[in-house]
C-alpha cells in the first residue's frame, strides 16, 4: 500500500504560493503536485482545515502538509496557528513543525529560532525583543552609541526597517513601528490615571519589534532558496542610497559565488529542521550572516526563474544547467524529509 501524505489547502482551495501561478495567486500546481508525489511513492489526499476533526484517532501518526498567510492583519494566520497545533497536539505529523509557522512573518520569534536552534555561525547578529515601547526605554544604557537595525515583527520587502546610531533614533524608529490601532479604551484608560493614585496607564506602542546590531559595508545580500540537497541562489543589490536589498529589485543570477557561502547556507539549512527553505545572507567581504529564513510560504522567484542550480558532491559544489519545477523539487524535497522520519 503507498504511503500517503495529507496536504491541507487554504479556504480558497490554495496551497502554497507560486511566482508564475495561473490564476494569479492560486499556488502549486495541485495536479503536478499528485503527479511528482506518486513519483516519489506517496499518495495525496487533499483536504482543508475546517474537515478537520481532532476527535478522529485516525490523526495520529499522519503527516500533514499545510502553508501560511499573509492575510491582512493575520486574522487567517491564527486560525492557521490553531488548528496547525491542535493536530499536532492530536499525535499528527506536521510539515513543517509548528515553530515554522509561528516563525512565519514574525521576526520577533524568527530571532527567538536563531538563538535557541542555529548553529553557533548563525548568532553573529543579536537581537533584543521589544513588546512595547516602554521595555526599549529600559535598555537606553545598553542601546546608546550602537549603529542598529530597527525591524518591526510583522511584515516582508523591507517595510518599517530603519536603522539608528544612537538611542534617540532608536527610539524614534521604534515609537512610529510600535503604534498599535487607537481605540476608544484608550480615552477611558487615560482618565483611570486621575480616579486612582499610581494607576499606570496601558501603553499606546505595543506592536512587538526587534532591535539588531547593524552589519555594515554591504552592497546587497543573497537570496538561497534550498530544496532537499538543491541549493538556488539569487544576488540582490541594495536600493539606491539604501542599506535594504530586499523588495530593490536589483536581482541577478550569479554563477561566481562568493568562496564559502553555499557552505554557510548547508550549515544554516542543517540547524533547521525542515525540508526547505529560504534565507537571506550577507557578506561583508570576511564573514557571513544570516539575515532572515522562513521555511514555509515564501516567495519562489528564485528557483522558478534560475536557469541552474549547485549541488554538493564528493564535498565539492558543482553547478547543474537546467530549469527546475517547482512542485517537483518541493515533493522530492518533502518525500526525502519524510522518508526519514519516525512514521507509525
Amino acid at each position: 500500500m503507498m504511503n500517503a501524505i495529507n496536504i491541507i489547502l487554504d479556504y480558497k482551495k490554495r496551497f502554497e504560493t507560486k511566482y508564475t501561478a495561473v490564476p494569479y495567486r492560486s499556488g502549486f500546481d495541485k495536479d503536478l503536485l499528485q503527479h511528482y508525489f506518486m513519483e516519489q511513492g506517496y499518495a495525496v489526499c487533499f483536504t482543508t482545515f475546517s474537515e478537520i476533526d481532532f476527535r478522529d484517532e485516525k490523526l495520529k501518526g499522519k503527516v500533514f502538509l499545510y502553508s501560511s498567510s499573509e492575510d491582512q492583519d493575520g486574522f487567517y494566520k491564527t486560525y492557521i496557528e490553531d488548528m496547525v497545533l491542535g493536530l499536532k497536539l492530536a499525535g499528527a505529523i506536521v510539515v513543517p513543525d509548528y515553530i515554522y509557522l509561528k516563525a512565519h512573518n514574525n521576526k520577533l520569534f524568527m530571532e527567538i529560532l536563531r538563538d535557541t536552534m542555529g548553529h553557533e555561525s548563525v548568532k553573529n547578529i543579536k537581537s533584543r525583543y521589544f513588546g512595547t515601547l516602554e521595555d526599549l526605554q529600559r535598555s537606553e544604557d545598553a542601546l546608546n552609541n550602537l549603529n542598529c537595525v530597527i525591524k518591526p515583527a510583522m511584515g516582508a520587502m523591507s517595510k518599517g526597517v530603519s536603522r539608528g546610531a544612537s538611542f534617540h533614533e532608536i527610539y524614534d524608529h521604534s515609537k512610529t513601528i510600535s503604534r498599535a490601532p487607537f481605540h476608544v479604551g484608550e480615552i477611558k484608560d487615560w482618565l483611570r490615571k486621575f480616579k486612582h493614585k499610581g494607576y499606570i496607564v496601558d501603553s499606546k506602542y505595543r506592536k512587538k519589534f526587534i532591535v539588531q546590531n547593524m552589519v555594515e559595508g554591504l552592497d546587497g545580500d543573497w537570496k538561497i532558496l534550498i530544496y532537499g540537497d538543491k541549493y538556488y541562489p539569487l544576488n540582490r543589490k541594495n536600493r539606491e542610497n539604501d542599506f535594504r536589498a530586499s523588495g530593490g529589485g536589483r536581482l541577478s543570477y550569479v554563477k561566481e559565488l562568493p568562496e564559502g557561502l553555499l557552505s554557510f547556507a548547508k550549515t544554516v539549512y542543517e540547524s533547521f529542521n525542515v525540508p526547505n527553505l529560504s534565507i537571506d545572507v550577507a557578506f561583508d567581504g570576511s564573514g557571513y550572516y544570516l539575515i532572515e529564513f522562513q521555511a514555509l510560504y515564501f516567495g519562489t522567484y528564485t528557483i522558478e526563474k534560475s536557469e541552474f542550480y549547485f549541488m554538493r558532491r564528493d564535498n565539492e559544489w558543482g553547478i547543474c544547467e537546467e530549469r527546475s519545477i517547482l512542485e517537483r523539487e518541493y515533493a522530492r524535497s518533502i518525500s526525502a524529509f519524510v522518508s526519514k522520519l519516525p512514521l507509525e
